[in-house]
């Protein structure tokens, strides 16, 4: 069984997605993953306003860095991530070598990077499983308005959206909100 920790590979910015597939497809062709069980890239989903349409994308929580989880002491292993096209090298420091010496993450850091990506996904998984029905009262908890309290006008379950009608100075203000915005 290899002794594998978890490492930060630096990477082109913006070719994250495209590095970390060539580099699972590179794993399962050279049959590695014993000494390469994972690789992560941290990701948010993030709404967007593109032409007055709300729009959802992926971000990247850390550009220009993968996690890695590998057993770097096995001799192919470090030579093949570090040769993928787009990969820069590992996180490391110079130990008066001639070579840099890659540095593993502490248990603590790893428990942090992956509890965010859990609590990202868990917000997400979240506001799928929440329905809403027409006339209920919400709360705004994102964006401009947040703290203003709302009434359900109508609700679109296919795309997590509602029509809100907040009051803002005494004015009924209808808003579109996603899911993730609101509370019950």
């Amino acid at each position: 069984m290899a002794e594998t920790s978890w490492y930060v590979l630096r990477a082109v910015s913006g070719q994250e997605k495209k590095i970390k597939t060539y580099l699972e497809n590179e794993i399962a062709r050279r049959e590695l993953g014993e000494y390469v069980p994972q690789i992560i890239l941290p990701t948010e989903k993030i709404i967007e306003l593109r032409n007055g349409k709300k729009v959802m994308r992926e971000k990247t929580l850390f550009a220009g860095y993968i996690f890695v989880e590998a057993d770097i002491k096995y001799g192919e292993v470090a030579h093949m991530i570090t040769s993928m096209p787009g990969v820069i090298g590992f996180l490391s420091w110079n130990d008066g070598k001639t070579s840099k010496t890659p540095i593993p993450l502490r248990d603590s850091e790893v428990k942090r990077i992956l509890g965010k990506i859990d609590e990202v996904s868990a917000v997400e998984e979240l506001s799928s499983n929440i329905s809403f029905k027409k006339g209920e009262s919400i709360t705004v908890i994102d964006g401009a308005f947040t703290g203003f309290v709302g009434t359900v006008e109508e609700v679109f379950e296919d795309k997590k959206k509602l029509n809100v009608i907040v009051k803002i100075f005494e004015r009924a203000t209808p808003m579109e909100l996603h899911y993730s915005q609101v509370e019950k």
